[in-house]
């Protein structure tokens, strides 16, 4: 007998453990029968992820927690016990809002600081001539990508809040959003960053890796109240999830995989892109250079399977920085609350001693996350809306 499921993911390369374990038979195998429902927007995703119309979902890991806050829509606690990706987003900008930043850039353009201080310069002559604000996209307000931005822009001295926009557009309407001059840059997951690259409408400027090396970016979603009435299905369905990450990581397999993943049912683009992304071989100008990185996407190597309580605080700690929510201690509980490694380790028959996880969130600036010193980190930066 199998358990019927509903699932919804975006047509991003951070879903590919998830379509990977039903379209490989993975999920199969665990006695569970999944229709994956393909969705446009996050917004879609939550709500029917919140209301029972699935039964678990390819989320943002900001949104699980905004979810269990009843920030922004209503309260509906979540579990994670899968974190589907870390890493995985890029920041792309079009060749103009790029010509202008190599132009004012003082150091090396891999590095983050310097193309934050060079954004500075370019949003100051901006408003000097009367220009219009620089546009940005992201793809929710409580998003990694949101973060992201924010957090390399005001490294720089940039007011994420006050000298640039940042705009929601779903991540299948970035590109042509840029391509029309609607946003002039944007961060996206995998592959819309790279199709723009290719369009030769966009650079990519920096890796979600630059700014932070180790950030989880989409977890497996489920209602609490869901995960307590089917323990058994949701260890089943993490299993079948962590058996399909570590087939995507084996080389052997990158190929196969991507010919499923690029299905137009699934995310419908060109395998060799999906390869490319899964590979961290990256296109980053329409010039043709390239870009290596073994971090760009960890979909299952390094422990990136098991959610990390770590990173669940660390995006508390943006969402109070951002106003998002006030500082509570309760409410920091409930976010670390969200990531549930002990359902990770229960359904794969581990212990937490066998993590092989760092543990660490490596950002670019600003001292080492500490979970236990949220006000600490905060304090270290200059630009926000939390104040001691």
């Amino acid at each position: 007998m199998t358990t019927p499921l509903h699932i919804g993911f975006i047509p991003l390369v951070d879903a590919s453990a998830l379509i990977i374990a039903v379209d490989k038979g993975f999920a199969a195998a665990e006695g569970l029968d999944v229709t994956l429902v393909r969705e446009v927007s996050w917004s879609n995703v939550r709500d029917k992820l919140n209301i029972g119309m699935f039964d678990a979902a390819h989320l943002l890991a900001p949104v699980a927690i905004a979810s269990s806050l009843g920030l922004g829509h209503v309260k509906v606690p979540i579990v994670a016990p899968f974190n589907l990706g870390l890493n995985g987003n890029a920041i792309t900008v079009s060749p103009p809002l790029h010509a202008a930043i190599i132009a004012e850039i003082d150091g090396d353009a891999l590095d983050p600081m310097a193309t934050a201080l060079a954004l500075a310069r370019v949003v100051a002559k901006r408003r000097k001539s009367g220009a219009e604000p620089l546009t940005f996209g992201m793809t929710f307000p409580f998003s990694t990508h949101n973060y992201q931005l924010r957090f390399w822009m005001a490294a720089g001295g940039v007011d994420p809040d006050e000298d640039v926009r940042l705009v929601v557009l779903p991540p299948p309407y970035m590109v042509d959003s840029l391509a029309n001059g609607q946003v002039d840059a944007f961060c996206v997951g995998a592959p819309w960053n790279s199709i723009a690259v290719d369009l030769g409408i966009g650079h990519i400027l920096h890796f979600s890796s630059d700014i932070l090396v180790r950030a989880a970016e989409k977890v497996l979603a489920v209602r609490q109240s869901w995960s307590e009435k089917n323990p058994q299905v949701l260890a089943a369905l993490t299993r079948a999830c962590a058996m399909a990450a570590d087939f995507i990581e084996q080389p052997e397999n990158r190929a196969d995989a991507a010919g499923i993943l690029a299905r137009p049912e699934r995310i419908g683009v060109d395998p060799e892109l999906i390869q490319r992304t899964l590979d961290g071989r990256l296109k980053v100008s329409p010039g043709g250079a390239r870009r290596e990185s073994s971090r760009y996407l960890l979909v299952g190597r390094e422990g990136a399977g098991r959610p990390d309580p770590a990173q669940a605080a660390w995006l508390y700690a943006q969402m109070v920085r951002w106003g998002q929510t006030g500082m509570r201690p309760e409410a920091l509980q409930t976010a670390i609350g969200v990531f549930r490694p002990d359902l990770y380790d229960a359904a794969m028959g581990r212990s937490a001693a066998e993590s092989d996880a760092s543990g660490a969130i490596g950002a670019f600036v600003g001292p080492a996350f500490d979970p236990d010193d949220i006000a600490g980190h905060l304090a270290a930066f200059k630009i926000g809306h939390w104040k001691p």
